[in-house]
């Protein structure tokens, strides 16, 4: 276990961003400087936040790839796709590690709280996928495997959107939530700047098509998330349980915090990407086939 990671604990706040940035800084900005985007700054719709860069490796002649879109977090309010310079390679990393993997990795930005509310994230999310289905095989993709994934306000997104639009039962091949909020604790102060009054949270959260999705779902949270974040993690995979009678895949993240959790992929500490492959490989790295 780090021990740096570990002296953090559950903290949340910049100066515990900047504390985790500083543990992964060498491996992640050797990484950004050996690829940079195929694509930066595309626009998937009318927002100057609608922005979203690609990242590959290997040319254009290589059979298509799956494809893994990521959503940043930043609790609503804040939060950029990075890859502007290798020093700038917060969630930009994410693109990269999946181009590693062998997909076309997408990174992209949305509207943010207070100026956009609910459910802007999830439309956003929506905007995105659509955009790929129309685009991303001119950049090697394979439009039939893509594949969802977002941290924290990102993973909420992102539940958002399965819970909102049901076409991403045949849109999207799975998703990967990590640290989201999912409606099983009560809507903390802070978070009513995206989701409005309390009082109709319960009509506003993804639960109920979380639950009900049967899109693969990968549910992971970290050692040191604060307790919120467990209890929806807990939350999520036991009446998923309930419901299907059977686990998810889901993982507990031993000895990283709710950043380092998204932060340490495509670093040498492989806690998280171990099972993220796996999964991957069950529902994504297969070749599109006539039934799919």
């Amino acid at each position: 276990m780090n021990d740096a990671i570990r002296a953090l604990g559950a903290r949340l706040g910049p100066d515990v961003v900047g504390a985790v940035r500083a543990i992964y800084a060498l491996e992640q900005e050797a990484l950004a400087a050996s690829l940079a985007p195929l694509l930066r700054d595309g626009a998937y719709g009318p927002d100057p936040r609608h922005r979203l860069d690609l990242y590959r490796t290997g040319d254009d002649a290589a059979p298509p790839r799956p494809v893994l879109l990521f959503v940043h977090g930043g609790g609503f309010v804040l939060g950029d796709k990075g890859g502007a310079t290798p020093q700038d390679w917060q969630n930009a990393h994410v693109g990269r590690w999946a181009a590693r993997l062998g997909f076309v990795g997408a990174v992209m930005n949305y509207r943010l709280a207070p100026g956009a509310t609910w459910p802007s994230g999830a439309e956003d999310v929506g905007a995105a996928v659509a955009w790929l289905k129309a685009n991303v095989a001119e950049f090697g993709g394979d439009p039939a495997r893509i594949v969802l994934m977002g941290t924290s306000a990102g993973a909420t997104h992102v539940a958002g959107y399965i819970d909102r639009f049901a076409s991403h039962a045949s849109d999207v091949r799975a998703a990967i939530l990590l640290s989201g909020l999912y409606g099983y604790e009560p809507l903390e102060a802070r978070d009513e700047r995206y989701y409005g009054p309390a009082a109709g949270y319960a009509e506003r959260c993804p639960r109920a098509g979380l639950v009900a999705t049967e899109c693969p779902l990968f549910i992971a949270c970290a050692h040191f998330d604060p307790a919120l974040f467990q209890a929806e993690w807990l939350g999520l995979l036991a009446e998923r349980k309930a419901r299907r009678g059977a686990l998810d895949w889901g993982h507990l993240a031993n000895g990283h915090t709710h950043y380092s959790l998204p932060m340490h992929l495509g670093t040498t500490d492989r806690t998280l990407s171990a099972d993220l492959e796996a999964f991957l490989a069950d529902h994504l790295t297969k070749e599109t086939t006539d039934d799919d």
